[in-house]
Protein backbone atom coordinates (compact mmCIF):
# COMPACT_ATOMS: atom_id res chain seq x y z
CA UNK A 1 0.00 0.00 0.00
CA UNK A 2 1.12 3.58 -0.71
CA UNK A 3 -1.46 5.07 1.34
CA UNK A 4 -0.43 6.16 5.43
CA UNK A 5 -2.15 8.12 8.22
CA UNK A 6 0.30 11.40 8.12
CA UNK A 7 2.03 11.66 11.43
CA UNK A 8 1.73 7.84 12.08
CA UNK A 9 4.85 5.35 12.66
CA UNK A 10 4.03 2.12 11.37
CA UNK A 11 5.24 -1.14 12.23
CA UNK A 12 4.40 -5.08 12.61
CA UNK A 13 3.48 -6.61 15.97
CA UNK A 14 3.07 -10.16 16.75
CA UNK A 15 -0.26 -11.58 17.91
CA UNK A 16 -0.06 -15.03 17.77
CA UNK A 17 2.39 -17.68 16.20
CA UNK A 18 2.98 -17.39 12.94
CA UNK A 19 0.54 -13.89 12.77
CA UNK A 20 2.02 -10.34 12.50
CA UNK A 21 -0.56 -7.23 12.21
CA UNK A 22 0.67 -4.35 9.88
CA UNK A 23 -0.10 -1.32 13.12
CA UNK A 24 -0.40 2.21 12.69
CA UNK A 25 0.50 4.04 16.21
CA UNK A 26 0.32 7.85 16.74
CA UNK A 27 -0.11 10.91 19.15
CA UNK A 28 0.22 10.59 22.80
CA UNK A 29 -2.00 10.08 26.10
CA UNK A 30 -4.66 7.53 27.14
CA UNK A 31 -4.53 4.81 24.21
CA UNK A 32 -7.45 4.28 22.16
CA UNK A 33 -7.63 1.51 19.33
CA UNK A 34 -9.16 1.68 16.14
CA UNK A 35 -10.51 -1.15 14.20
CA UNK A 36 -11.56 -0.93 10.86
CA UNK A 37 -14.70 -2.55 8.64
CA UNK A 38 -15.30 -4.19 5.31
CA UNK A 39 -14.22 -3.32 2.47
CA UNK A 40 -11.43 -1.00 4.12
CA UNK A 41 -8.19 -1.24 6.19
CA UNK A 42 -7.13 0.61 9.09
CA UNK A 43 -6.65 3.88 6.77
CA UNK A 44 -10.75 4.71 7.04
CA UNK A 45 -9.88 6.12 10.28
CA UNK A 46 -7.17 8.74 8.94
CA UNK A 47 -9.21 11.34 9.67
CA UNK A 48 -10.22 10.25 13.10
CA UNK A 49 -7.04 8.88 14.10
CA UNK A 50 -4.99 12.65 13.19
CA UNK A 51 -7.54 14.28 14.89
CA UNK A 52 -7.78 12.00 18.68
CA UNK A 53 -3.75 12.00 18.44
CA UNK A 54 -3.77 15.93 19.51
CA UNK A 55 -4.31 14.03 23.16
CA UNK A 56 -4.43 10.49 22.75
CA UNK A 57 -2.17 7.38 21.74
CA UNK A 58 -4.50 6.37 18.73
CA UNK A 59 -3.65 2.44 17.45
CA UNK A 60 -4.80 1.48 13.97
CA UNK A 61 -4.46 -2.25 13.16
CA UNK A 62 -5.52 -4.17 10.21
CA UNK A 63 -7.48 -7.03 11.11
CA UNK A 64 -5.99 -9.91 10.73
CA UNK A 65 -6.98 -11.21 7.03
CA UNK A 66 -7.17 -7.68 5.69
CA UNK A 67 -4.91 -5.04 4.50
CA UNK A 68 -1.07 -5.52 4.86
CA UNK A 69 -1.71 -7.99 7.92
CA UNK A 70 -0.84 -11.84 8.03
CA UNK A 71 -3.94 -13.70 6.43
CA UNK A 72 -3.50 -17.32 8.24
CA UNK A 73 -4.92 -20.06 6.61
CA UNK A 74 -8.72 -20.92 7.58
CA UNK A 75 -7.60 -24.42 9.15
CA UNK A 76 -10.59 -24.41 11.96
CA UNK A 77 -13.08 -22.10 12.78
CA UNK A 78 -11.82 -20.48 15.52
CA UNK A 79 -8.52 -18.72 13.24
CA UNK A 80 -11.05 -16.06 12.27
CA UNK A 81 -13.50 -15.97 14.90
CA UNK A 82 -14.16 -13.13 16.91
CA UNK A 83 -12.66 -14.12 19.88
CA UNK A 84 -9.45 -14.82 18.16
CA UNK A 85 -9.67 -11.47 16.33
CA UNK A 86 -10.73 -9.89 20.12
CA UNK A 87 -7.59 -11.67 21.28
CA UNK A 88 -5.15 -9.84 18.55
CA UNK A 89 -6.56 -6.51 19.57
CA UNK A 90 -5.53 -6.87 23.17
CA UNK A 91 -2.00 -8.30 21.66
CA UNK A 92 -1.35 -5.41 20.00
CA UNK A 93 -2.40 -2.79 22.72
CA UNK A 94 -0.39 -5.04 24.78
CA UNK A 95 3.23 -5.11 22.57
CA UNK A 96 2.79 -0.93 22.57
CA UNK A 97 2.51 -1.10 26.41
CA UNK A 98 -0.98 -0.70 27.13
CA UNK A 99 -2.54 -3.31 29.71
CA UNK A 100 -5.63 -1.10 29.75
CA UNK A 101 -7.23 0.90 26.44
CA UNK A 102 -10.42 2.25 25.03
CA UNK A 103 -11.78 0.41 21.66
CA UNK A 104 -14.05 1.43 19.18
CA UNK A 105 -14.80 -0.30 15.78
CA UNK A 106 -16.66 -0.07 12.72
CA UNK A 107 -18.35 -2.71 10.67
CA UNK A 108 -16.66 -5.93 11.53
CA UNK A 109 -14.22 -3.96 13.35
CA UNK A 110 -17.01 -3.40 15.67
CA UNK A 111 -18.41 -6.80 16.35
CA UNK A 112 -14.05 -7.35 17.12
CA UNK A 113 -14.72 -4.72 19.37
CA UNK A 114 -17.87 -6.01 20.60
CA UNK A 115 -16.21 -9.41 21.53
CA UNK A 116 -13.44 -7.76 22.77
CA UNK A 117 -15.78 -6.10 25.15
CA UNK A 118 -17.41 -9.26 26.78
CA UNK A 119 -14.43 -11.26 26.76
CA UNK A 120 -12.02 -8.93 28.11
CA UNK A 121 -14.03 -6.15 30.72
CA UNK A 122 -10.75 -5.84 32.65
CA UNK A 123 -8.47 -4.06 29.61
CA UNK A 124 -11.36 -2.47 27.79
CA UNK A 125 -11.81 0.76 29.73
CA UNK A 126 -14.20 2.18 26.75
CA UNK A 127 -16.31 1.00 23.95
CA UNK A 128 -17.51 2.32 20.89
CA UNK A 129 -19.70 0.50 18.06
CA UNK A 130 -20.31 1.87 14.60
CA UNK A 131 -22.98 0.63 12.36
CA UNK A 132 -23.54 -2.88 13.14
CA UNK A 133 -25.64 -5.20 15.51
CA UNK A 134 -24.47 -7.93 17.52
CA UNK A 135 -23.77 -11.10 15.14
CA UNK A 136 -26.70 -13.20 16.66
CA UNK A 137 -29.25 -10.30 17.12
CA UNK A 138 -28.22 -9.68 13.19
CA UNK A 139 -28.76 -12.69 11.60
CA UNK A 140 -31.70 -13.01 13.64
CA UNK A 141 -32.70 -9.50 11.94
CA UNK A 142 -32.50 -10.52 8.22
CA UNK A 143 -35.71 -12.24 7.32
CA UNK A 144 -38.14 -11.55 4.23
CA UNK A 145 -36.72 -10.23 0.95
CA UNK A 146 -35.61 -7.17 2.77
CA UNK A 147 -32.73 -9.63 4.24
CA UNK A 148 -31.44 -9.05 0.46
CA UNK A 149 -29.53 -6.11 1.96
CA UNK A 150 -27.13 -8.09 3.19
CA UNK A 151 -26.80 -10.93 0.51
CA UNK A 152 -23.15 -10.88 1.13
CA UNK A 153 -23.39 -12.18 4.10
CA UNK A 154 -25.28 -15.53 2.97
CA UNK A 155 -22.79 -15.51 0.08
CA UNK A 156 -19.86 -16.13 2.61
CA UNK A 157 -21.41 -17.95 4.86
CA UNK A 158 -21.16 -21.07 2.35
CA UNK A 159 -18.64 -23.72 2.57
CA UNK A 160 -15.22 -23.15 1.26
CA UNK A 161 -14.92 -23.09 -2.54
CA UNK A 162 -17.20 -21.24 -4.17
CA UNK A 163 -17.95 -17.94 -2.73
CA UNK A 164 -14.00 -17.31 -2.79
CA UNK A 165 -14.16 -18.51 -6.37
CA UNK A 166 -17.09 -16.13 -7.67
CA UNK A 167 -15.97 -13.49 -5.43
CA UNK A 168 -11.83 -13.46 -6.47
CA UNK A 169 -13.24 -13.51 -10.49
CA UNK A 170 -14.90 -10.23 -9.94
CA UNK A 171 -12.98 -8.78 -6.87
CA UNK A 172 -13.11 -5.62 -7.83
CA UNK A 173 -16.54 -5.62 -8.99
CA UNK A 174 -17.80 -7.14 -5.83
CA UNK A 175 -16.68 -4.08 -3.56
CA UNK A 176 -16.73 -1.31 -5.50
CA UNK A 177 -20.49 -2.36 -5.01
CA UNK A 178 -20.26 -1.64 -1.20
CA UNK A 179 -18.00 1.64 -1.48
CA UNK A 180 -20.60 2.92 -4.47
CA UNK A 181 -23.87 1.66 -2.54
CA UNK A 182 -23.02 2.17 1.35
CA UNK A 183 -21.58 5.94 1.05
CA UNK A 184 -24.03 9.16 0.98
CA UNK A 185 -21.31 11.05 0.13
CA UNK A 186 -19.16 9.36 -3.37
CA UNK A 187 -16.44 11.74 -2.37
CA UNK A 188 -15.40 10.50 1.33
CA UNK A 189 -13.35 7.69 -0.04
CA UNK A 190 -11.36 9.33 -2.74
CA UNK A 191 -9.98 7.86 -5.65
CA UNK A 192 -6.18 7.11 -3.98
CA UNK A 193 -7.87 5.73 -1.16
CA UNK A 194 -10.56 3.43 -2.81
CA UNK A 195 -7.69 1.69 -5.16
CA UNK A 196 -5.73 0.92 -1.52
CA UNK A 197 -8.94 -0.86 -0.42
CA UNK A 198 -9.61 -2.43 -3.93
CA UNK A 199 -6.15 -3.45 -4.42
CA UNK A 200 -6.25 -4.97 -0.54
CA UNK A 201 -9.55 -6.77 -1.06
CA UNK A 202 -8.19 -7.89 -4.44
CA UNK A 203 -5.28 -10.06 -1.99
CA UNK A 204 -7.37 -11.24 0.59
CA UNK A 205 -10.48 -12.95 -0.61
CA UNK A 206 -9.95 -15.93 1.00
CA UNK A 207 -9.58 -14.57 4.71
CA UNK A 208 -12.32 -11.98 3.99
CA UNK A 209 -14.50 -14.83 3.19
CA UNK A 210 -13.18 -16.41 6.30
CA UNK A 211 -13.98 -13.68 8.31
CA UNK A 212 -17.57 -13.74 7.25
CA UNK A 213 -17.68 -17.65 7.41
CA UNK A 214 -17.12 -17.33 11.20
CA UNK A 215 -20.17 -14.89 12.08
CA UNK A 216 -22.35 -17.66 10.60
CA UNK A 217 -21.02 -20.36 12.49
CA UNK A 218 -18.73 -20.10 15.92
CA UNK A 219 -19.53 -16.34 16.58
CA UNK A 220 -23.42 -16.64 16.96
CA UNK A 221 -22.24 -19.61 19.07
CA UNK A 222 -19.82 -17.63 20.94
CA UNK A 223 -22.87 -14.45 21.55
CA UNK A 224 -25.79 -17.35 21.90
CA UNK A 225 -23.43 -18.93 24.70
CA UNK A 226 -23.39 -15.18 26.30
CA UNK A 227 -26.84 -14.22 25.63
CA UNK A 228 -27.74 -17.42 27.92
CA UNK A 229 -25.59 -16.68 30.45
CA UNK A 230 -26.66 -13.05 30.83
CA UNK A 231 -23.44 -11.86 30.30
CA UNK A 232 -23.00 -7.97 29.59
CA UNK A 233 -21.03 -5.26 28.59
CA UNK A 234 -20.21 -3.10 31.46
CA UNK A 235 -17.59 -0.99 30.33
CA UNK A 236 -19.31 2.85 29.16
CA UNK A 237 -20.31 1.65 25.24
CA UNK A 238 -21.40 3.59 22.45
CA UNK A 239 -23.66 2.81 19.45
CA UNK A 240 -23.61 5.03 16.21
CA UNK A 241 -25.68 3.41 13.58
CA UNK A 242 -28.00 4.38 10.61
CA UNK A 243 -31.47 3.86 10.96
CA UNK A 244 -31.15 0.10 9.65
CA UNK A 245 -34.21 -0.87 12.18
CA UNK A 246 -36.75 1.34 10.16
CA UNK A 247 -35.86 -0.73 6.95
CA UNK A 248 -35.73 -4.20 8.50
CA UNK A 249 -38.11 -3.47 11.20
CA UNK A 250 -36.04 -3.94 14.44
CA UNK A 251 -35.26 -1.30 17.41
CA UNK A 252 -31.53 -0.99 17.43
CA UNK A 253 -31.67 0.33 20.63
CA UNK A 254 -33.51 -2.07 22.19
CA UNK A 255 -31.53 -5.33 20.76
CA UNK A 256 -28.03 -2.93 22.41
CA UNK A 257 -29.39 -2.45 25.20
CA UNK A 258 -30.09 -6.38 26.05
CA UNK A 259 -26.03 -6.81 25.95
CA UNK A 260 -25.38 -3.37 27.99
CA UNK A 261 -25.37 -1.88 31.66
CA UNK A 262 -24.13 1.73 30.39
CA UNK A 263 -25.14 2.47 26.47
CA UNK A 264 -25.43 5.72 24.84
CA UNK A 265 -27.01 4.91 21.51
CA UNK A 266 -27.30 7.73 18.66
CA UNK A 267 -28.43 7.33 15.10
CA UNK A 268 -26.86 9.31 12.42
CA UNK A 269 -27.86 10.83 9.11
CA UNK A 270 -24.67 10.14 6.94
CA UNK A 271 -24.22 6.51 5.06
CA UNK A 272 -21.83 3.50 6.26
CA UNK A 273 -18.61 4.31 6.18
CA UNK A 274 -19.10 7.23 8.97
CA UNK A 275 -15.34 7.88 10.01
CA UNK A 276 -14.85 9.26 6.38
CA UNK A 277 -18.52 10.84 5.66
CA UNK A 278 -18.38 12.15 9.15
CA UNK A 279 -15.17 12.27 10.91
CA UNK A 280 -15.67 15.50 13.16
CA UNK A 281 -18.89 13.78 14.74
CA UNK A 282 -17.02 10.53 15.12
CA UNK A 283 -14.00 11.88 16.87
CA UNK A 284 -16.22 13.75 19.01
CA UNK A 285 -18.46 10.73 19.94
CA UNK A 286 -15.71 9.06 21.12
CA UNK A 287 -14.12 11.87 22.96
CA UNK A 288 -17.23 12.13 24.67
CA UNK A 289 -17.05 8.06 25.36
CA UNK A 290 -13.95 8.70 27.19
CA UNK A 291 -14.90 11.24 29.38
CA UNK A 292 -17.80 8.89 30.98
Amino acid sequence: MTQSIPGFAYRRVTVADGVELNVAVGGSGSPIVLLHGFPETHLMWRHVAEDLAADHTVICPDLRGYGDSDKPAETGPDVYSKRTMAEDTVAVARALGHERFALAGHDRGALVAFRAGLDHSDIISHLACLDVLPTVDMWEALHGVQAAVGFHLYLMAQPPGLAEQMIQNSSDAFFSYFLDTWANDPDAVPPAVRRVYLDACRNAVPSIVADYRASAGIDIEHDRADRAAGRKITVPLSVLQQDWGAALGYEAAALWGAWAEDLDHSTLSCGHFMAEEAPDTIAKALRALMAR
